[in-house]
């Protein structure tokens, strides 16, 4: 690991300061920035921590949407009494993530700033079309993820919270990694209040995706069979030693059927 310099501010103000000033890196919960700098992948010259920053954390209800801070850590997520009473999908989600070490350090503010292509929460948060507040804007999650490990994120700007629209039904079933669980292919199905279906898709491919097929074929039919019957074109999907394109084009509309028959 390179020599860093560490600072933890006690506000968002305080934070953006410190990064405008020494152009170093925010620190989340650190899963993914601490690994990295111990095998000498990244070398901030300054970490911001962000842990000590009250207004980050927390689950709250603001008319019909949950609002997560940013600096939330999975496993809070996952007990949180709110969360599984008002989106009891996203509980599931953050119950599933790495092992309890890491459910207990990572965020998710800093899941998604980091934007894994195998991460869960990526998917929660396009499924519901859930907006990503930060220090400067709002912004809307299909305008938030750009690419392989990509986002719409500005230097100067830090996650606060994310606003999730509570949906009328909602699901996420992915194939884990036995070894990391992350995401071979993680499905998140949402039947939102209006009767509109959103399905976002993590692991699949560089960067969380939306599959419209499935979307259109359960609107019509919200079934498992309707989802099971929809074909995923393999092409631009991720392909390595745990599977092909085809064999993860293949597993979408499986753990699409899955997700719509926990529904059921």
């Amino acid at each position: 690991m390179y020599e860093f310099d560490y600072r933890q501010p006690k506000s968002v103000a305080e934070a953006v300061g410190m990064l405008a000033e020494t152009g170093g890196r925010a620190l989340a919960g650190g899963q993914s920035i601490v690994a990295a700098m111990k095998l000498r992948l990244a070398q901030p010259g300054t970490l911001v921590d962000l842990s000590a920053i009250p207004d980050l954390k927390g689950a709250r209800k603001e008319g019909d949407r949950l609002v997560i801070g940013a600096m939330t850590r999975h496993a809070e997520i996952a007990d949180a009494p709110l969360v599984r009473q008002s989106i009891p999908a996203l509980a599931a989600l953050a119950e599933g993530i790495g092992d309890r070490q890491v459910r207990n350090m990572g965020t998710l503010g800093g899941s998604l700033a980091n934007n894994d292509p195998a991460a869960d929460w990526p998917a929660g948060v396009l499924a519901l079309g859930a907006t990503v507040n930060t220090n400067r804007r709002a912004i809307a999650a299909d305008a938030f993820f750009k690419g392989l490990y990509e986002t719409a994120l500005g230097a100067d700007e830090i996650i606060t919270s994310v606003a999730f629209p509570i949906p009328a039904k909602a699901a996420y079933v992915k194939f884990p990694n036995p070894a990391s669980r992350f995401a071979l292919v993680g499905v998140f199905v949402a039947r939102m209040g209006d009767g509109s279906v959103r399905v976002a898709v993590t692991g699949a491919a560089p960067s969380v995706f939306r599959a419209t097929p499935l979307e259109n074929a359960l609107r019509k039919s919200f079934t498992a069979d309707a989802a099971r019957a929809v074909r995923i074109d393999s092409k631009g999907l991720n392909g390595d030693l745990h599977g092909s394109p085809d064999y993860r084009a293949h597993l979408i509309p499986v753990l699409a059927s899955r997700a719509v028959a926990a529904l059921a």
